[in-house]
């Protein structure tokens, strides 16, 4: 009977990892549908606009070749009244449009050709993405059921410190797939440099036309937009994923995130420290720096608070951390009811992180008296099993 237990057990777990696995791929796949499907309908409305600017410009140089057709006829035929430098200019203009004309007309072909792959490419993606939408709900109705009713076999087997291994393993991969979208966008940053290569054709046009005031200022304002773009896209990064948290640690990295805090949302906020600092395992200075960085944010968007105050405390083998704002505040009851209260979510979402690290999350508050969040995490996890 033992026996079938652990074979049982076995059986579940293995299924559970293969359904996960498999979730977790359907995920990504249905992200970079999604991606590409917001690219495709960019480039879709982007050829749709020059088609049409195309259009026009076909009419109008229609209707100036038909009026330099009859104008070269016109010359032609009276030589008492035109001379032939009179004709020539006119078979001359007849020609350059005609020329212009012929070219406009194969980009309309080439842009409406394009319209229809795009169409046709956008309606394919369109499709992935509900039959991955799909797929998704499907298995994550069954993964819940395995959870909830035959999972139950696996969960007596467990122990605390398994279960918190697994949360922070849930953490660790969290956090890498944070730094891998962090390396593409600084490797990448397609959306910003469409932008300056536009303004960069604006300048081609203006030399040209030999505007070269005009050109002046467009490249000071260039060269101000690059430097705004790279300040966001470092911004971006930082957020995305701190290289200094790996480098420098919880403490320094979070000093950082505190200082540009206060300076984005103009509230005095305070960083302090209790006990002997020491570096942490990395899934859990990445989810102490998460759930600071939640409960901040919740506090600016929310609590409308003057003061924030963070503290850090280290202890033997607990970490104790503490939001305090003097802020509106709230009745703790509505937590209990999220569903009804979209401000709670992110409160719901930090207490399930702490308790993915068999921490304990308390949350002091009343309406008109701040808000206060205390969080202890136990730290003794073997960093060799993370």
């Amino acid at each position: 009977m033992e026996f079938q237990a652990d074979a049982i057990d076995r059986v579940i777990k293995n299924t559970i990892d293969v359904m996960e696995s498999s979730k977790y791929q359907i995920f990504e796949i249905l992200q970079v549908a999604r991606d590409e499907l917001a690219a495709l309908n960019k480039e879709l409305q982007r050829v749709m606009d020059e088609t049409d600017d195309t259009l026009k410009k076909v009419d109008k140089l229609e209707l100036q070749y038909h009026r330099s057709r009859i104008r070269l006829t016109e010359v032609s035929r009276d030589f008492v009244r035109y001379s032939e430098k009179d004709i020539r200019i006119a078979y001359e203009k007849a020609t350059e449009l005609q020329l212009e004309l012929m070219m406009t007309r194969e980009r309309e072909v080439y842009l409406r050709s394009r319209r229809d792959e795009l169409q046709m490419r956008v309606r394919s993606v369109e499709n992935s993405v509900e039959r991955a939408e799909s797929i998704g709900s499907q298995m994550s109705v069954v993964l819940e059921y395995l959870s909830g009713e035959l999972g139950q076999v696996t969960r007596i087997v467990e122990s605390a410190k398994n279960r918190q291994m697994i949360g922070l393993k849930i953490i660790l991969a969290q956090e890498e797939e944070r730094k891998r979208i962090a390396r593409e966008i600084h490797d990448g940053p397609a959306q910003m440099l469409a932008n300056l290569v536009l303004r960069t054709e604006i300048v081609e046009r203006m030399l040209v036309k030999q505007e070269f005031g005009l050109v002046q200022d467009e490249v000071i304002d260039l060269k101000g937009q690059v430097r705004y773009s790279l300040e966001e896209m470092r911004k971006v990064i930082f957020n995305l994923r701190p290289m200094a948290l790996d480098d420098l640690g919880l403490i320094p990295t979070l000093r950082k995130y505190v200082h540009d805090f206060e300076e984005k949302t103009k509230l005095r906020t305070t960083l302090e420290t209790r006990g002997q600092e020491h570096r942490l395992s990395s899934a859990m200075e990445a989810a102490v720096y998460r759930l600071v960085q939640e409960a901040l944010s919740n506090a600016a968007k929310h609590a409308y608070p003057s003061f924030v105050l963070v503290e850090i405390t280290y202890q033997a083998q607990l970490i104790k951390i503490v939001i305090k704002d003097n802020g509106l505040g709230f009745n703790v009851q509505k937590l209990k009811n999220p569903q009804g209260n979209r401000e709670s979510f992110g409160l719901v979402g930090m207490r399930e992180r702490v308790e993915l690290l068999e921490g304990r999350m308390e949350i002091i508050s009343a309406e008109n008296q701040g808000t206060t969040i205390v969080i202890h995490i136990p730290t003794n996890v073997e960093k060799g099993k993370e």
